[in-house]
């Protein structure tokens, strides 16, 4: 007797498909889409820290202070609730505009998982992310970061990721740019998500008020 798959597997296998599967971690590729509510720990200078909950308030991730006065700005390490390191995320140099590459862990003498550049110097704006563990993946990011309003788009122009200023439902008005939800698609790496928004960060950081990229 052959046995088809329900309507809800050949969806949901559709969309795990157009999610891509793991490339930072597994345990973060997420079977439903799931919205994480993004906290920035320091407004005092761009790209100080993150905490990420879930939308139980459990915390899922976290980025401890790389300010100034808390070690290298060119390099972010993502970090686990319980502490452990995730991804790290590092500025190329020399870079005139603004590439960044993506490591396991604590990315140590491993080769890079991912590279984040501008789409141009001129011409189409936004960011591209290569990633190089899947031949040929690439993932374009459009919108404001500095106005929390970016959209991830695989290949096939399939929206995987989102970054939205966050409503309070109760009081429905919209909250400060220091938190703001992240989307994760079925099927889409929530920790390699999250390293762009460390990396979209630190660009709109450095651009002052990332206009120059949107």
């Amino acid at each position: 007797m052959l046995l088809r798959p329900s309507l809800r597997t050949r969806k949901t296998n559709k969309i795990m498909k157009a999610g891509s599967g793991a490339i930072v971690e597994e345990g973060f590729v997420y079977r439903e889409e799931t919205h994480l509510t993004v906290l920035k720990t320091s407004l005092f200078f761009p790209g100080d820290g993150f905490t990420a909950h879930d939308s139980k308030g459990v915390l899922v991730f976290r980025v401890d202070s790389y300010g100034p006065e808390g070690g290298d700005a060119g390099e972010l390490v993502l970090m686990d609730a319980a502490g452990r390191c995730i991804l790290t995320v590092r500025r190329k140099r020399p870079s005139l505009h603004q590439r960044w590459e993506g490591f396991v862990g604590e990315g140590f003498g491993d080769k890079p998982l991912f590279n984040v550049r501008r789409s141009s110097i001129i011409g189409r704006s936004g960011m591209t992310v290569e990633v190089y563990r899947n031949a040929g993946a690439e993932y374009q990011i459009e919108g404001s970061f500095g106005c929390r309003n970016c959209t991830i788009f695989n290949a096939e122009k399939e929206v995987v990721a989102e970054i939205r200023r966050k409503v309070d439902s109760y009081a429905n008005v919209v909250l400060g740019k220091d938190v703001f939800v992240l989307s994760v698609k079925a099927g889409f790496d929530g920790a390699f998500a999250m390293g762009l928004v460390l990396v979209l960060d630190q660009i709109h950081g450095a651009y002052g008020n990332g206009e120059e990229w949107n």
